[in-house]
């Protein structure tokens, strides 16, 4: 008998049907979320019940979920964070959890960078202002010549020094196991967390969610980082105290911040009612190309999953 997969990412195949036709020509039965939004945990048991496999999105795989989807063998996560995925209880019931860590290493990086303009030159204020046919003209800052930090060194943190350094911006880095030969070869100081926020101009978060290394830029954190600094999140929304960057950015300790994630999402909390911010809804992978090739690559992983001698146990983790 065919093996059943359920497709729980909302926007699966919306710019590309070849995941699909990839799917059904491998002989697998698939159903699809059809509310074109983030299922909650009751959808998600209901709708995924008698799958074999899920391709994942953000929803949540508790362990309530987990231990109500019986049939469950493997979930195939559509991007590279797994902190949506009670891992542990995963491992328990042997259902294996891949990912697509390499694919969205360039569209984040991209964002985080189109983060850090925009904050400086202040291109959406002055678009703002321009639609409300409004001619003033706001005095923005140069990246040339400012210090940028970048707290979490894995693929997508290595890709955004590496980016910042072709411009001959100085970069320095922490990291909880730092490659210290790519540092060096790259130009890039590891640092003791408190002094990147001490010295940067810009601090940029490609942090890891894990449970064995949580991770949270609170009052604390946030109050050490240089007067006028500048902060963006395109990682997870955990990542920051979102009551204690709003006093920040308000009382003007922090000049901008720039964020994609948030703790809870869809955002609408006060953080919107600030003008030295740039939010956007979770879209640092939402491109035509790194869609369809992260969602070829969760069908591909997939599929080889059933085709092959299953891998016990088997967790591809983000670095």
């Amino acid at each position: 008998m065919a093996h059943h997969v359920f497709i729980a990412s909302s926007s699966f195949a919306e710019n590309d049907d070849r995941p699909l036709k990839i799917i059904k020509d491998s002989g697998l039965t698939l159903t699809k979320n059809s509310t074109k939004k983030r299922l909650n945990q009751e959808q998600l048991m209901a709708l995924a019940q008698g799958a074999d496999a899920v391709i994942a999105g953000l929803e949540v795989y508790d362990a309530q979920v987990l231990e109500h989807l019986k049939k469950l063998r493997c979930i195939s996560r559509c991007g590279v964070g797994v902190d949506n995925i009670d891992l542990k209880k995963a491992k328990e019931r042997n259902i294996t959890v891949l990912n697509t860590p390499d694919v969205v290493t360039q569209p984040v990086a991209e964002l985080t960078l189109a983060m850090i303009l925009d904050l400086l030159r202040r291109v959406t204020a002055h678009a703002l202002l321009m639609r409300e046919r409004k001619w003033e003209r706001l005095t923005g800052n140069l990246l040339l010549g400012k210090k940028a930090g970048v707290i979490g060194l894995g693929r997508i943190g290595r890709r955004v020094a590496q980016l910042l350094r072709a411009w001959g911006i100085e970069v320095i880095g922490a990291d909880i196991s730092p490659d210290k030969v790519w540092a060096k070869e790259q130009g890039v100081k590891i640092l003791p967390l408190e002094q990147v926020l001490a010295e940067s101009d810009i601090v940029t978060l490609h942090v890891s969610v894990t449970h064995d290394h949580p991770f949270c830029l609170g009052e604390n954190e946030i109050s050490r980082m240089k007067k006028g600094a500048f902060l963006v999140n395109v990682s997870r929304g955990s990542l920051i105290d979102e009551s204690a960057l709003f006093k920040a950015l308000h009382s003007g300790h922090l000049a901008g911040a720039g964020l994609d994630v948030f703790e809870q999402e869809p955002y609408a909390g006060p953080l919107c009612d600030l003008g030295n911010v740039i939010l956007t809804p979770h879209i640092a992978t939402l491109t035509q190309e790194s869609r369809r090739e992260m969602e070829i690559e969760a069908t591909q992983n997939m599929i080889d999953f059933f085709n092959t001698s299953p891998r016990k146990n088997s967790f591809l983790r983000p670095l």
